[in-house]
């Protein structure tokens, strides 16, 4: 079924065109929702008109947070191209992987990540290539086109995406979660059901544009209900807190870490927070003494729970429950449905611990060009309105509804609010010529909750060093990635199936 999708920034240019949509912190560029919308008809003109793009194709783009990628995203709404963020935190190889998983027909590059490029020779097969700096000049350029004032938006199918959001795999290799029209709009509605959202919100956006929560925590939702938001190119504790100040901010996103670094200013003692209405906390558990720091500084926190295959915003948990439930992700958002199986696919029991699964409009139709993942994530069936999406997480539900994570099932851990998948790790590890087998646990660390451990096991007669390893990680990942430790054992501890023994690591650490 073809449908008109929402073009947000006309309608706002309509009914508040002089009011301000967007600021970049940096620079203090702002954009109103007039200028948004014109400038998403220009990109839309010149992108279908002069490029020849057409809906369904994907433009990749390499760089921070800046006023032309929300640019790129309203022309993507008006013309259904698809926009493909990079993770610039990656090592070249793994770009390379990327732009050739998702064979995108243009390539905007910030200068800064262009050395990324010289080492992803597929690269080179992309038709079109931008320079961010010349997508600046073409936004910023002062003198009015007719095409500004109009672009008449290209209908498409409510499941066609308007993002692929590439995630870690367990497979060692990433996944690109389509993010659908569909879901851009049920989980807007969603976080303002939740949360208060409307015309008069205001927000800071820290949160790196590879990342679903870059986008789609509150970006979106507020672009959506016509509110504001000044975007920083990348978090910095003592910033966020000016700006929290400066732009009278009435909701933050924030993972733990941030929040411990921010709390840990001396300027915090005597920051005015009196606009903000709470805190939004995701990615990891947040402490209860961080919790109450921020909470001698009146600023309540709401906890919550998300992916980017699904939502993201998909529980939460009230401020005036978090002290009394403690550890808890909270309850569904209005449009979510959950379901909480053992093993055979049974419900579970209130307090007895099971598999994670969702389903609702908010849901993921899959994975780009990956179908053996998109039949594992919905249990072996097809995708659609009535199957459940297996988030592989192990939780329990107590008797008021309160959900709490056990477990997770995938062996992922979070760094500094970052997925860590130990098998993308344990590949890079492995392709090293003296490593036979590698094992990656998630070990707790003080400043970043967790980070990884690497336990290796050598080739006969082969000389490995840790600085050698390291330097190996340096080079095919990301820094977040990378072990902060490495052990040499003589052998992998193993259970009856010849599967890795994660738990006997977890002891031998």
């Amino acid at each position: 079924m073809q449908i008109q999708q929402q073009d947000w920034a006309a309608r706002w240019a309509l009914y508040a065109p002089d009011r301000p949509a967007l600021k970049e912190f940096e620079t203090g560029r702002t954009y109103t929702y007039r200028e948004l919308n014109r400038l998403g008809n220009r990109l839309a003109h010149h992108l279908t008109g002069v490029l020849g793009l057409h809906s369904g194709d994907r433009i990749a783009v390499l760089a921070e947070n800046c006023l032309e990628y929300l640019a790129l995203f309203v022309a993507a709404q008006k013309t259904g191209l698809i926009l493909v963020p990079l993770n610039y935190r990656l090592a070249a190889s793994e770009i390379d992987y990327l732009i050739g998983n998702s064979t995108p027909s243009l390539l905007i590059t910030e200068e800064k990540f262009q050395h990324l490029l010289s080492d992803a020779p597929v690269s080179r097969d992309v038709p079109h290539h931008w320079q961010l700096e010349v997508l600046r000049d073409f936004c910023t350029l002062r003198i009015e086109l007719p095409e500004d004032d109009f672009f008449e938006v290209r209908p498409v199918e409510e499941d066609h995406p308007i993002f692929i959001l590439y995630t870690s795999g367990t497979t060692g290799f990433p996944k690109g979660a389509l993010y659908t029209h569909k879901m851009l709009f049920w989980n807007s509605i969603n976080t303002a059901m939740s949360l208060i959202v409307n015309s008069e919100s205001r927000t800071v956006n820290c949160m790196p544009p590879f990342h679903t929560g870059g986008w789609n925590v509150l970006t979106l939702p507020f672009l959506h209900h016509g509110g504001y938001t000044c975007i920083m190119k990348k978090f910095d504790p003592a910033a966020v807190l000016t700006a929290l100040e400066s732009e009278r901010c009435t909701l933050f996103m924030g993972v733990p870490t941030m929040l411990k670094m921010i709390a840990e200013l001396p300027d915090f003692q005597v920051a005015d927070f009196s606009n903000l209405y709470y805190l939004i906390v995701g990615g990891e558990p947040m402490p209860i003494p961080l919790i109450e720091q921020w909470h001698a500084k009146n600023v309540p926190i709401r906890q919550g729970y998300g992916m980017t295959e699904v939502g993201p915003n998909l529980t939460s948990l009230h401020q005036r429950d978090a002290i009394r439930k403690k550890g808890s992700i909270g309850r569904p958002n209005f449009y979510v449905e959950i379901k909480i199986v053992d093993e055979k696919g049974e419900r579970v029991a209130p307090n007895q611990p099971g598999e994670l699964l969702l389903r609702g409009p908010m849901v993921t139709p899959g994975y780009w060009q990956n179908e053996a993942a998109t039949h594992a994530a919905f249990g072996g069936v097809l995708s659609g309105a009535e199957a459940w999406f297996y988030t592989g997480d192990m939780v329990r539900q107590d008797e008021e509804g309160y959900i709490y994570v056990v477990d997770r099932i995938k062996n992922m851990f979070i760094s500094g609010g970052e997925n860590v998948y130990p098998a993308e790790v344990e590949r890079v590890l492995v392709t090293h010529p003296g490593v036979a087998e590698a094992a990656v646990i998630g070990i707790p660390d003080a400043k970043w909750g967790e980070s990884g451990k690497a336990f290796v096991v050598c080739k006969k007669e082969a000389s490995v060093s840790e600085m050698e390893l390291m330097a190996h990680c340096e080079k095919h990942l990301a820094k977040f990635k990378i072990p902060k430790s490495i052990v040499f054992i003589e052998a992998l501890p193993k259970n009856d199936t010849g599967k890795i023994n994660r738990m006997a690591l977890k002891i031998l650490r």
